[in-house]
């Protein structure tokens, strides 16, 4: 199943580890290492980032909507 991250983006469900704010040092560091080693992909569209997504493969995906709303697409099953 693929999850919803905004403006036509998805992501795999099964391969989600953390979906976390964007707000705290550490994911800052997160979001900086990833993008060093190349493995950051930005979903936001230009827009502020609201959600970090973790990935099983250390993928760190960003999107503009915020982690609540992402939370409750994913509690709802996301996209066959």
């Amino acid at each position: 199943m693929f999850l919803n991250i905004g403006f036509g983006n998805y992501v795999n469900c099964d391969k989600i580890i953390a979906i976390v704010s964007p707000d705290s040092s550490p994911m800052r560091r997160v979001i900086a290492e990833a993008r060093k080693k190349g493995t950051l992909v930005d979903a936001s569209q230009g827009r502020k980032t609201r959600s970090v997504i973790v990935m099983e493969n250390n993928d760190v995906i960003l999107s503009a909507v915020i982690t609540e709303t992402i939370i409750a697409r994913n509690a709802k099953g996301g996209k066959k």
